[in-house]
Formats: structure tokens, C-alpha cells, sequence
């Protein structure tokens, strides 16, 4: 994690669960254990953690639901996830997170292991830019995988649907009806369905992810297509 302005602030906001067995990427089961399931979770997750440090930020922060891992950097940030719903969840993390008007936020979860840190930069970049002040990055099932804002506006997730086919779009009609100028950003493969785990290794074959997604068994055909 570097310093690009000391004046500044950028925040890589990343919205979590903790990887524990039967609570997270469920839908990978079966073929997979959910204990195979939650080390892919963690690695997944990792993963993305790496791309944050290494990018030109100021502080990366988890808003986590569920307990504090114990391999996680000391140097995080870490916020337990409050509201009754995952919308409410996003607007207090987007709270804690963009401080200020000139503060710029970009968020990720952790479905999307192949993120680099220059994804990240990029997004930075747009909402630095004076023709946006919101970036929006859309993933292959229909959702959204990477927002990013020059002053927080935790009321953007408002009756937003979360998790459906939509909710990309909805989410895009939601930030432009409240007067965000939007740049999109590259559309990535987030890991939600076990035919998405060989797709996203392969596009990169170096992360924790595709390593235990190859020890698995999950880059052969025969067993990621069940």
C-alpha cells in the first residue's frame, strides 16, 4: 500500500465474510465440502486483500461479517458489517469508509479473486477524473463487482434488489437518478456458481485461488461442470 497523496485520502472499502464452513459460497456445494468451499472462500479472499495493499491507497479497510480471521494483516481495518439487511450493511460501511467530500472510496468484495491492484488504481483514476465522480465495474451475472465514489453516498444502495440478474442495472439507475456522473469500468466473472471457478482461475493462474482451485480438482472439466 502506497501513499500517492498525502493531502488525500483513498480507501479501498472491502465487504466480507469471514470464511467459515456452511456460511459462505455455499452455492459450491456440492460438489464441494463447505469445508472446501470456506478454504476457497479464505483464499479468494486473500487474494483479494493482496491486490488492495498493493495499490495506491491510503488505507484499506474490512467491513466484516462475521469474526476477525487470524491471518489477517494487523495493518487492516476492520469493521464489523451493522444493518438488518445487505443494503443496509453497505450504506453503514460506505459511512464509516468515505470520509468527507473529497474522499474517494472504491469497494470490492471478494468474489472477484482475479482483481489486480492496477483495477483498483484504474478505479481511483475515473472518479479522479473531472468527467465522473462515481465508477461503476459490472460483473457477467448481471451484478456489479467493483463501485467506487468521490464523496460517500451510502443512500445509493436504496431499493436497490441485491443478488439478482438486475441488480447491476438497478444499481446504475440508482446512482444516475441521484445526479452521479457514472464511468464504467471492465466487466469481470465473479465466483458465485461452481462453472464460474475455472473461468476465474484461469484468468489468474498465480493467486491462492487457482492454486487451491487446481489442487481441488476444480480445472478439470469433468468435476467443475457438475
Amino acid at each position: 500500500m502506497t501513499h500517492p497523496d498525502p493531502a488525500g485520502d483513498r480507501t479501498v472499502l472491502v465487504v466480507a465474510k469471514a470464511p467459515v464452513p456452511g456460511l459462505v459460497k455455499t452455492r459450491l456445494v456440492p460438489p464441494l465440502t463447505h469445508a472446501e468451499a470456506a478454504e476457497l472462500a479464505a483464499a479468494a479472499l486473500a487474494d483479494t486483500l493482496d491486490a488492495a495493499a498493493a495499490c495506491e491507497c491510503d488505507r484499506v479497510v474490512v467491513a466484516l461479517d462475521g469474526a476477525r480471521p487470524t491471518w489477517f494483516p494487523s495493518t487492516l481495518t476492520v469493521v464489523a458489517q451493522r444493518g438488518a439487511d445487505f443494503t443496509e450493511r453497505l450504506a453503514d460501511a460506505w459511512t464509516y469508509a468515505g470520509r468527507g467530500p473529497s474522499a474517494r472510496t472504491v469497494q470490492i468484495g471478494m468474489d472477484t479473486p482475479q482483481v489486480q491492484a492496477a483495477d483498483l488504481d484504474a478505479a481511483f483514476l475515473a472518479v479522479e477524473s473531472p468527467r465522473a465522480d462515481t465508477a461503476l465495474g459490472l460483473a457477467v451475472d448481471g451484478g456489479w463487482w467493483v463501485l467506487a465514489m468521490r464523496g460517500a453516498d451510502p443512500g445509493v444502495f436504496a431499493g436497490v434488489p441485491m443478488s439478482t440478474r438486475h441488480t447491476g442495472a438497478a444499481q446504475l439507475a440508482a446512482l444516475e437518478a441521484r445526479g452521479r456522473t457514472v464511468a464504467l469500468l471492465p466487466t469481470l466473472r465473479d465466483v458465485d456458481e461452481i462453472a464460474d471457478v475455472p473461468k476465474v482461475a484461469a484468468a489468474a493462474p498465480d493467486t491462492r485461488f487457482a492454486g487451491l482451485a487446481h489442487s481441488l480438482g476444480l480445472t478439470r472439466t469433468d468435476r467443475s461442470s457438475v
